[in-house]
């Protein structure tokens, strides 16, 4: 990857570090790296789980370079909303489990890609917000979206609308992040959970993750025959065998994510 958006794997993980100091700010290339990033991690049948981090002790992300906005150009606005959207979108249907590790400040599109992950890790001293309309701005890339659908209407309007910035204690209180930990752990957290991932099944994993999100956007009338519908499929996978099999033979599966 780009020096500003760096790809570790540590076996059936991969680390993504997000490097543009002092912030870890997010540009076009970053993000168009990030959306080929997680299509190519969908094609690595090895990797089961994806972290999210930021460099450095002080910030996750601080969101987007409000450089490039300065001059009102809306030919830009319209690129980068679309950008960002399709970065964060990309990441939302990773076909794995992502765990965003928020080390520090997450700010604007900082926390939007927390948002965008499946659970959330916060160190004790990190801060989030979406203050986008402090600016004259709105948070674009699924913010009012995927903050409401996490925290409730009431908290979502209260951070976007009211510029209200949270805590990691309050963020974990209201359902915003699903752990808190102490400085400098984020990422150790993030690996011990990833580590859990390894002991499920990852088609099953990539099965039940769609099953969850589509409560978002369709009914439970809708999603219940789907439930049943994939369980079934299940059957046409060398992973449903091998971990029936190992359960009654008191062994540990071994996944081939297929």
């Amino acid at each position: 990857m780009s020096a500003q958006l760096k790809l570790e794997k540590r076996g059936h993980i991969a680390i993504v570090t997000m490097s543009n100091p002092p912030a870890n700010t997010w540009t076009r290339d970053t993000l168009a790296g990030l959306k080929e990033l997680v299509n190519e991690l969908n094609g690595d049948k090895e990797i089961y789980s994806l972290i999210i981090t930021g460099e450095g002790e002080k910030f996750f992300s601080a969101g987007a370079d409000l450089n490039v906005f300065a001059d009102g150009d809306k030919g830009v606005a319209a690129d980068m909303s679309r950008v960002f959207g399709e970065a964060f979108e990309t990441l939302s249907n990773f076909r794995g489990v992502s765990i965003a590790a928020i080390n520090g400040f997450a700010m604007g599109g900082g926390l939007e890609v927390a948002l965008a992950c499946d659970i959330r890790i916060a160190e004790t001293q990190a801060q989030m917000a979406l203050p986008e309309a402090k600016v004259g701005l709105l948070p674009c890339a699924g913010g009012t979206q995927n903050l409401a659908w996490l925290v409730g209407e009431g908290w979502a309007k209260r951070m976007i609308l009211c510029g209200e910035r949270l805590k990691a204690d309050k963020a974990e209180k209201i359902g915003l992040v699903e752990e808190v930990v102490e400085q400098g752990q984020a990422l150790e957290a993030a690996l011990a959970l990833a580590t859990k991932v390894e002991d499920q099944s990852p088609v099953a994993v990539t099965a039940c993750k769609s099953l969850i999100q589509k409560g978002r956007t369709g009914t439970i009338d809708s999603a219940l025959p789907l439930e049943r519908e994939l369980f079934v499929t299940l059957f046409d996978t060398q992973d449903q065998k091998e971990g029936v099999n190992a359960f009654l033979e008191k062994r540990k599966a071994n996944w081939v994510n297929r």
